[in-house]
């Protein structure tokens, strides 16, 4: 006697479309953003060669190592939720089913993650655009360069990780509906 099983629901078309289309803007922009370590690090490494073996210090270098590390840090946070890389308490977490775990990351996203982003978009944008209105710059030294490119990666932000967000949704409610998730994360941890 011979067993069948039934087969694994799958989500439509559409949906999967979108979850995919999300997933592979994320994956190519959070590369993209990773060119930020560029600056970071010829930044650092001029500043470390003109202080020590030239005795001649920058007064640029810490300005663009803070905002090359911060947009770095900012824009690659949907990538980071894409792969499962944020905070999570695994404590409880693990012994939670599939359909559990869908069901409270599925609230989560809905009650607290997208209306954060929502709130941080239109804050942020805000600030951006009074920003560019004023040539704001910065005051923390004798450079004082202009600092709305990096009000504007706050709003960016915000919209990458609630577009991520979106399609992290669908697949917490897929989870949630059928018990089983449609892509299993790695576990990092640190």
């Amino acid at each position: 006697m011979t067993s069948t099983s039934l087969p694994k629901p799958m989500p439509p078309r559409p949906f999967l479309a979108v979850i995919r289309t999300i997933d592979r803007f994320t994956t190519l922009t959070g590369y993209l953003f990773v060119l930020f370590i560029i600056p970071l690090v010829l930044a650092n490494v001029y500043e470390v060669f003109a202080r020590y073996l030239l005795r001649s210090p920058t007064i640029w270098a810490l300005d663009v190592t803070t905002m090359s590390y911060a947009a770095l840090f900012m824009l690659g946070s949907a990538l980071a939720l894409l792969k499962g890389a944020h905070v999570r308490t695994d404590m409880l977490w693990e012994g939670f089913s599939d359909r559990t775990k869908g069901m409270i990351d599925s609230l989560a996203f809905i009650v607290f993650f997208l209306p954060t982003m929502a709130v941080l978009f239109y804050i942020s944008i805000d600030d951006f655009l009074y920003s560019v209105s004023i040539d704001e710059r910065s005051s923390s030294g004798a450079w004082t360069p202009i600092i709305w490119p990096l009000r504007g990666v706050i709003p960016l932000t915000a919209f990458m990780l609630a577009l991520q967000g979106i399609s992290e949704l669908m697949k917490s409610l897929w989870a949630w509906r059928t018990g089983e998730f449609l892509t299993k994360h790695e576990k990092i941890e640190v």
